[in-house]
């Protein structure tokens, strides 16, 4: 995998890159609709391809080894034969969904052992056998094992914490580097910064991450609670130490609003099941603000969705999206998350456009206070 960063703003450190992976190129900076359990929910792939404009998508580990499982994932040729999506795919290691197992899940030095939420049948995760299962899954970026710990812990556990996450990443490597690609193309390991919102922790998992020298890194922990400032000061935080010639992916954030900021401080990729469960539950991101299209108020508007959207926009009106919703049909679910995902991408692809015209800075000033309104 390279990274090559293309350009620059003047006005802040937002900046514009091409990721280049054996199953494609990935424009940057990037959103990534996540398909947990190998499908983006509720929306076929001609459909991220030709209106969503997906570059790369993400699956989960957890979820994968548990259902369908390594053996048909294998025998499939990994995640892109199973499913047939021919782009990139990033893989999280599962840890996140691991340790929100709260109650059936037990934390030791060799890893984590927990019960399924399947069948309640007792697994072992260890930094060893996640880069194995992330090997048998095939994605394009894999991410190592790591601790996400509560993001309002006090200093000594977050201090523990990252002392537990650095190890399994030495051990990740490790394990990565003795082991090849079982399907014939690259793969890509990113280490993760945690430390909570303890400034000389991050900088501390920052430098640590950096000295891996690996082909992109991650800032994991965040948006899990804590104030939306504290989170914009810890992504400066990290960013001021990772190599600025590898891509810097933010997981797990979050709202347009986070995103536009978090690009103006530097970071390049981005997921979150936002857009989607926000999606099927009626409430649709806009540039205007956001919509929930339950509301009685969209009975008699027959404009459509977005008329500056994706084709599914521009062909349903708000009122039979409203009607759909009341109804209750399996459509309107669709339709909320393809706009959704659709707006995403067209929000980092409008950014990166900007950061291009050099007048970045202005124009999310201009948008980004209207975004977060209720229509």
């Amino acid at each position: 995998m390279t990274f090559e960063v293309q350009h620059t703003d003047n006005a802040s450190d937002a900046r514009t890159g091409l990721i280049t992976t054996d199953h494609g190129k990935i424009k940057t900076p990037i959103f990534m609709p996540v398909g947990t359990a190998g499908t983006v929910k509720g929306v076929h792939f001609s459909e991220l391809r030709e209106q969503v404009n997906a570059q790369i998508i993400l699956g989960n580990t957890y979820h994968l080894y548990l259902r369908p499982g390594l053996d048909i994932l294998r025998r499939a040729g990994g995640l892109h034969g199973f499913n047939g999506w021919e782009r990139p795919i990033l893989t999280d290691s599962g840890g996140f969904q691991v340790f929100s197992l709260t109650g059936i899940r037990k934390l030791t030095e060799e890893g984590c052992t927990f019960q399924s939420h399947i069948d309640g049948s007792r697994h072992i995760f260890t930094p060893e056998n996640v880069m194995d299962t992330e090997r048998v899954i095939g994605a394009d970026i894999m991410m190592a094992l790591d601790e996400c710990p509560p993001g309002q812990s006090d200093y000594q556990y977050a201090q523990k914490s990252l002392a537990l996450t650095q190890r399994w990443l030495d051990r990740c490597i490790k394990r990565f580097n003795e082991t090849e690609p079982l399907y014939g193309y690259h793969q890509s390991l990113f280490p993760i910064v945690q430390g909570c919102t303890y400034k000389d922790l991050r900088q501390e998992a920052a430098k640590f991450v950096a000295d891996k020298e690996a082909d992109g890194n991650a800032i994991g922990g965040l948006a899990v609670g804590e104030p939306t400032e504290v989170m914009y000061e810890m992504i400066e935080v990290v960013n001021e130490i990772l190599p600025k010639d590898k891509p810097r992916y933010l997981m797990g954030v979050g709202t347009p609003q986070n995103i536009l900021e978090a690009i103006e401080r530097g970071v390049d990729m981005f997921d979150c099941v936002m857009p989607t469960r926000n999606g099927r539950n009626a409430l649709l991101f806009t540039y205007n603000g956001t919509m929930n299209m339950r509301n009685k108020k969209w009975e008699n508007d027959f404009t459509p969705i977005d008329s500056e959207g994706c084709d599914v926009d521009k062909v349903y009106s708000k009122a039979y999206l409203h009607h759909l919703f009341k109804a209750k049909e399996l459509l309107a679910m669709q339709i909320g998350s393809i706009h959704n995902l659709a707006f995403y991408l067209r929000l980092v692809t409008d950014a990166r456009q900007h950061i291009e015209q050099g007048d970045f800075v202005t124009w999310k000033k201009s948008v980004i206070e209207r975004l977060g309104q209720r229509l």
